[in-house]
């Protein structure tokens, strides 16, 4: 199939965030047994855009800053290290117990020794994102937007948050961009705030394009029905995962596009990693294989970031999946949790499992 976007956009891709701060160990150690640490910018929303930016195409960041913040500066920095335009408020940090950005504490693992991530969120300055503080007219509609892509974890952050991403969604559809929808569930973002977020969530979907997420998702973001095929067996995932995306179409028929990864963690460092994606009436799957993982995280992400490539560049649906398979796949060889791809021939190359030395 393909997927028309709209044309004479000043960016292809777009996200709102809220960026924050990676804390990892060396070598893959245990926090607790660590005094070296390294230091990234980090955020989920930005690990799928990165894909696009270091292959060359436009994106766009819509985040919080604290003012004045060494922090800020270093995020700033990272992010035009990227190749990404971004724009958003500088907050006062309010005194010492005031905003700052999130810190995302993560051991890698080893072997038998599983990843232990720790995320410390208290007064993150994203959660002040502000559709009050953004033109969207002039950010859709003068500069122009071919596809924005919007998580459950931003819209699920803070009401302000949500109503943030709301506003996106519903600026995105008035001037033809495409909407893409990771919903992400996380279960202490939604605790007390169940019939607000399932509004919010339920309006997104209904304007979207493409929406992203594993079963638990869509059963507990949206109240979908969930899959009658059970087992941890790869056919039974896939089985249960095509019934189930029938009854969200039935509900949300705008969308064009659903897909999910498929993981199965042999050790830490030894994963079978598959992906499977409907595109229009036409499914494609890549049965799962085996990868050698340095760090897990941002695999997922890499995927996404990898499909809407695909699709911003206009290629074959069989590709999206494919090529997004092989990002989330690199992105695991990475310490940081996003992909930095060198050009396309690297992304296929992995895709191939051709691992040998280029010269």
């Amino acid at each position: 199939m393909e997927l028309n976007l709209r044309q004479g956009c000043k960016y292809a891709l777009l996200v709102p965030t809220s960026m924050g701060l990676r804390v990892t160990p060396e070598n893959g150690q245990p926090v607790q047994c660590s005094d070296v640490f390294h230091l990234y910018a980090t955020s989920a929303e930005t690990n799928v855009a990165s894909i696009s930016s270091y292959l060359g195409l436009p994106v766009k960041v819509l985040t919080t800053f604290v003012k004045d913040s060494p922090f800020a500066a270093f995020i700033k920095s990272n992010l035009r290290s990227r190749g990404m335009d971004f724009e958003g408020p500088e907050v006062p940090q309010g005194g010492p117990w005031g905003y700052r950005h999130q810190i995302n504490i993560a051991d890698s693992g080893f072997g038998v020794r599983g990843p232990r991530v720790w995320n410390d969120r208290a007064g993150e300055v994203g959660r002040t994102l502000n559709v009050k503080d953004f033109d969207l007219d002039r950010i859709f509609g003068v500069e122009g937007v071919q596809i924005v892509h919007l998580s459950g974890l931003i819209a699920a952050l803070s009401p302000e948050t949500g109503r943030f991403c709301l506003e996106i969604a519903r600026a995105a559809k008035r001037y033809g961009t495409r909407i893409s929808f990771d919903l992400n569930y996380r279960a202490s973002f939604w605790a007390g705030r169940e019939q607000e977020l399932h509004d919010i969530f339920s309006e997104i979907c209904s304007v979207a394009d493409i929406l992203i997420g594993n079963e638990e998702d869509f059963q507990l973001c949206l109240d979908i029905e969930g899959p009658e095929a059970g087992g941890k067996d790869v056919a039974a995932k896939i089985g249960g995962f095509k019934e189930m995306i029938g009854r969200v179409r039935a509900q949300y028929p705008g969308a064009q596009v659903f897909a999910t990864t498929l993981r199965q963690v042999n050790n830490t460092n030894s994963h079978n990693w598959g992906a499977i994606m409907l595109a229009g009436d036409e499914w494609h799957v890549v049965e799962p294989r085996e990868i050698h993982v340095l760090d897990r995280i941002g695999g997922g992400d890499g995927f996404v970031g990898g499909l809407l490539y695909g699709i911003l560049r206009g290629w074959e649906s069989e590709k999206w999946v494919q090529f997004g398979w092989a990002t989330g796949a690199l992105a695991t060889t990475f310490m940081t949790d996003y992909v930095q791809p060198a050009d396309e021939e690297q992304v296929w190359s992995a895709w191939k499992g051709n691992a040998r030395v280029k010269r």
